[in-house]
């Protein structure tokens, strides 16, 4: 059947086709959208309804919730503030954040609240980028006293009560300790929705504002927000998150009159978004063309190589691993990339079918979204199937093992 100009086969996309569509027409997830480029080619796979049970079809236009892959994008927010030198990698974020000054840090991460020793340093612009400030999600110390802790914060998505708004969730983060020193560890989650925070403080406006007027504006992502306009909610599916033991489609997250159909009280740059398959390729296209979107500048070259290549020290590297591999119980196997940049994962470490230097990250919505500057490769996939069981993170993990194997040259 020989390639297409830029490297996929027919044989390699027929593959591809059949395997997206196995889980489909098995029922185990009712709908998808994939799209991948190479080059100048680009490609879509439409597939299913937007409901388990049939109606609507899926389409290309079909809105997401992005959950944790909002962060590859959000982060970009403070890539244009650290170009135009507003912030600096290495300033005390107290200037912005009173809160977090004068920070106290647990004497061992899973110990009493109140046996704490003085932070070494104060957190820095880099700590918050790097997700090393101090604290974030640890699925292996759940039921500790700060995990349990940030739970009755409020201080993370996914809660039965929605998080406050910035200021006071501002104000409930700086009533604890630090699980670690400042820069020490990697952690997840928390650091990303601390950078939206910082972005409004630095510039004196919401952060879903500056983020929509200085990233998505630009990259022409109309669809690309923090909630779904009342009009357009017919392009978003219901989040599913099915009964790990029987399977059964539980409604999430429905659309009207879900989580997502109204602003929120806290713009999450950690899992906030909602978007597009090709708002989120305009994105990833730019980071690939090294900041440069359709001859205009989004970002300068040097803040794309900061945020797409690893920023990890060989401990904090060997910390996430470890934390990643005893995780796959729920991971399903992703998160085995080596290292993490700004607000993503990079591949430092061959351990599946794609090479060092792919860059992006996954969300338990059942999404999807990498580039591959090795291959100028480009892949998103969007389900409507949250992580409560394994099948759309089966299917990503599929997804690109066959994208890899339809590359010829």
């Amino acid at each position: 059947m020989g390639t297409t100009d830029n490297g996929f086969s027919a044989t390699g996309l027929r593959i591809l086709r059949e395997v997206l569509a196995r889980p489909v027409e098995s029922g185990r997830i009712p709908g998808l959208v994939a799209l991948f480029s190479r080059g100048e080619e680009t490609h879509v796979e439409v597939l299913g309804t937007m409901s388990h049970d049939g109606g609507a079809p899926m389409s290309r236009d079909t809105i997401f919730r992005m959950a944790s892959t909002s962060k590859p994008v959000t982060v970009a927010a403070a890539m244009v503030l650290l170009d135009e030198c507003r912030m600096r990698l290495d300033d005390p974020v107290q200037q912005w954040l009173p809160e977090l000054a004068d920070r106290q840090v647990l004497a061992r991460f899973d110990g009493p609240l109140d046996e704490t020793v003085p932070a070494r340093r104060p957190i820095t612009v880099r700590d918050v980028l790097t997700s090393t400030f101090g604290l974030g999600m640890d699925m292996t110390s759940l039921g500790t006293p700060i995990m349990n802790e940030v739970f009755a914060q409020g201080l993370t998505p996914n809660l039965p009560e929605p998080m406050p708004e910035p200021d006071e969730w501002m104000r409930r983060l700086g009533t604890l300790p630090l699980m670690h020193q400042p820069g020490e560890r990697w952690q997840y989650q928390i650091s990303n929705d601390l950078l939206g925070v910082l972005v409004a403080r630095v510039t004196g406006r919401p952060f879903e504002e500056f983020l929509a007027e200085r990233v998505f504006e630009p990259l022409g992502m109309a669809d690309t927000g923090f909630h779904v306009p009342a009009g357009q909610l017919h392009r978003l599916p219901p989040l599913y998150a099915p009964d790990p033991q029987t399977g059964e489609f539980l409604v999430w997250d429905a659309a009207e009159g879900g989580r997502h159909s109204k602003p929120p009280l806290f713009p999450s740059g950690g899992g906030g978004l909602n978007s597009t398959a090709d708002d989120y390729h305009a994105y990833f296209r730019m980071l690939l063309n090294g900041g440069v979107h359709k001859g205009r500048r989004i970002l300068s070259r040097a803040a794309v190589e900061l945020m797409t290549t690893n920023r990890l020290t060989p401990e904090q590297q060997a910390a996430r691993h470890a934390m990643a591999v005893a995780n796959v119980h729920t991971s399903h196997g992703q998160g085995q990339h080596g290292g993490w940049g700004f607000g993503m994962a990079v591949r430092t470490y061959r351990g599946d079918y794609a090479p060092i230097g792919q860059f992006g990250w996954d969300g338990g919505s059942g999404t999807a979204t990498y580039a591959d500057p090795a291959n100028q490769l480009t892949g998103i996939l969007l389900t409507q199937v949250g992580a409560s069981t394994p099948d759309s993170m089966l299917l990503i993990h599929d997804f690109w093992t066959t994208l890899y194997q339809a590359m010829d040259a």
